[in-house]
């Protein structure tokens, strides 16, 4: 499952004069989830969201849309979703993926997905070390997500296994300023989000 943000509110760290945040959330968010949808171990993918225009264009994607129900924040939304992928596979485990790898690749999200099933719960930290872009639990697990700043460590302290395999360059990469989205568009972005900053029209605008 992905949350993704009401676009009003989203990436208020990242300023690109020419690209409005909501604008580039959105690209982030989709070229996230058509990766996400492009692996073979990821069964259904839920995004949790109550934006509207988010919600049309995930649908449109592939995903399964589901309103914030809580309204209490990241953690919160993902317990939720986490509920309602339950619901769906009970028999599949579960993963809460960030909404901003634009530069995400099926393979690699595959490997962490494969790498990930030999624990009860497991996570990939973000290029950084200090923030998680992958969290999983196996069925019957709970997720227990503690998404935010210093999430890596909180997830290690509650048992989660880290991921930290080698490949997994464009799953750890998370955009949350100008130099993250540089160093994403090193390892090659998403059609979304490329398309946009190429400064061609794209389905965002």
């Amino acid at each position: 499952m992905v949350p993704v943000k009401r676009l009003s509110t989203a990436k208020t760290r990242l300023s690109l004069r020419e690209h409005p945040r909501n604008v580039l959330a959105l690209a982030f968010a989709c070229d996230t989830i058509a990766a996400a949808l492009a692996c073979p171990l990821v069964a259904t993918l839920v995004a949790v969201t109550s934006d509207l225009r988010a919600a049309r264009e995930l649908e449109q994607i592939g995903a399964l849309v589901v309103p914030d129900g809580p309204e209490a924040g990241l953690n919160a939304a993902l317990e939720y979703g986490a509920q309602v992928a339950r619901q769906r596979a009970p028999d599949r485990g579960t993963a809460a993926l960030s909404a901003d790898l634009p530069a995400l690749r099926p393979e690699a999200l595959g490997r962490a997905l494969l790498s990930a099933s030999a624990h009860r719960r497991a996570f990939v930290p973000d290029a950084d070390g200090g923030g998680t872009t992958l969290l999983t639990c196996l069925p019957m697990v709970e997720l227990h997500p503690e998404f935010g700043p210093g999430s890596a460590e909180r997830h290690r302290r509650g048992g989660a296994y880290p991921i930290e395999d080698a490949g997994l360059e464009s799953l750890r990469q998370d955009v949350d300023t100008a130099a993250d989205l540089d160093a994403a568009a090193q390892l090659g972005l998403g059609s979304r989000t490329s398309r946009l900053l190429d400064g061609r029209q794209s389905a965002a605008s």
